[in-house]
């Protein structure tokens, strides 16, 4: 006895040849034909060929015959009007393959301080966080959005088209020294913090404010009131906080041998400290 396979995604039948006649080729035939033949087979009519298949598939024998009948006809007539219907494949599901999800995005905007001015590239805080996260194989993709010289009103001005881009999971906002560089009120920053900070929640991004401090030459009201900004925003949005970026840094017996020869960059040399100030509480929000 000839065995003839015939495949299902979820068994595995076999039909008998011995049992298949031309008798019976002609009547599967004839049943076929009488419903819808094949060779006139359209979209009206494919419906009713469909359910008349599933009758000729129920019996292994007369599956042998159809597909001697068809021979030449294309295979898509088959699989058209219903095959997959047949007893055996109608619930037979191919698991589809499923993309890898992109890594968590962390986006940092900032100015100065975090776009490595004055430094050698990949010397910067920024790309030392980089490797932090890979040494405790935290799996993440880091985005730095950050541009010399920025102010918050120009975080804020391009922070809708960043989260709209990079989808972050958590957003690190690092201005508003250059704001008081050049003398913007105070409230103008604390709006654009604050709206900043809503934004980024918004679209559903956890939220890390890094604090600033001016000099002492500023004046020790003005000086309390720039640090105390951040901090009201903080708490007011329920976000977390770095109060200092540069803790350790420029606040230190010596500060100037910590800061390029402008004296207002941090050198390479103090990147590692400033890393430190903002990982605690960075990596809070990645948990």
């Amino acid at each position: 006895m000839v065995n003839v396979p015939v495949e299902s995604v979820t068994d595995l039948k076999t039909c008998s040849t011995e049992t298949i006649t031309e008798a019976e080729d002609a009547d599967v035939v004839a049943d076929v034909e009488e419903v819808s033949p094949l060779t006139e087979t359209t979209g009206s009519n494919m419906s009713s060929l469909s359910e008349n298949f599933k009758f000729v598939f129920a019996d292994c024998s007369k599956l042998e015959a159809v597909l001697r009948y068809i021979g030449g006809k294309s295979l898509a007539v088959l699989l058209a009007v219903g095959l997959l219907g047949a007893p055996g494949l109608a619930s037979a599901q191919i698991p589809a393959q499923t993309k890898p999800q992109p890594a968590p995005v962390i986006l940092i905007v900032g100015d100065s301080l975090s776009a490595e001015y004055g430094l050698k590239r990949g010397t910067g805080w920024v790309p030392l966080l980089e490797k932090q996260l890979a040494g405790e194989k935290i799996i993440v993709k880091v985005v730095n959005a950050s541009i010399s010289g920025d102010t918050t009103s120009g975080g804020r001005s391009r922070l809708s088209a960043l989260l709209t881009q990079y989808k972050p999971a958590t957003v690190v906002i690092e201005l508003g020294g250059n704001d008081a560089l050049r003398g913007l009120p105070l409230d103008l920053s604390e709006k654009n913090l604050s709206a900043m900070t809503q934004a980024a929640k918004k679209s559903g991004a956890k939220v890390l404010l890094v604090g600033m401090q001016v000099p002492p030459n500023y004046g020790a009201a003005y000086g309390a009131s720039f640090a105390g900004l951040f901090t009201k925003v903080a708490k007011a949005e329920k976000v977390a906080l770095v109060p200092f970026f540069l803790k350790g840094v420029g606040d230190t017996d010596d500060p100037t041998a910590n800061f390029q020869p402008d004296r207002i960059h941090p050198n390479e040399q103090s990147q590692a400290r400033m890393l430190a100030n903002v990982w605690p509480e960075l990596k809070k929000l990645l948990k």
